[in-house]
């Protein structure tokens, strides 16, 4: 199973929030360098997190957005179930049309019930539960191909 990449982006945010200090806020610039994803790819997902409850946005000079008592509380699989594009995960048509088991195929309905099997794993798992806290905010994380104590 794959997630499109504004769920990957919308996950991530709610783990940095979920690791800083209770009530701490960040602005979208801020998470969206944390996450390494750009501002206006992170604006949109802040959007839609907060429409769903999951975060709060403080607007004004000293604003911000926080993880909300409801966003602390979801779980990855409800989280998925909203932002997944609910797309087919095989595909029935092709550049020479569409398939011809197209009205008799139970392909769909098995990877479709996959899919949910998939939602239901993490059903378990909430956001809150997979952020490392530290007393200063998120965990910074680099990705290096040279292993610590040696040099290229």
């Amino acid at each position: 199973m794959r997630i499109n990449s504004f769920s990957d982006v919308s996950l991530r945010l709610l783990m940095v929030l979920s690791a800083m200090p209770d009530g701490g806020l960040s602005t979208t610039r801020e998470l969206a360098e944390a996450v390494g994803t750009p501002y206006n790819h992170v604006s949109k997902a802040v959007l839609k997190l907060r429409q769903m409850g999951l975060v709060e946005a403080i607007r004004g000079r000293s604003g911000g957005v926080r993880i909300s008592a409801d966003g602390k509380a979801a779980t990855v699989g409800k989280v998925l179930r909203v932002l997944d594009d609910h797309s087919d995960v095989a595909e029935c048509i092709t550049n020479m049309g569409s398939c011809p088991l197209v009205h008799a195929c139970g392909l769909r309905g098995a990877l479709n019930h996959a899919r949910e099997a998939f939602y239901l794993s993490l059903d378990n798992v909430t956001i809150f539960s997979l952020a490392k806290k530290t007393s200063e905010g998120p965990i910074p994380v680099t990705l290096s191909t040279v292993r610590p104590g040696y040099s290229a």
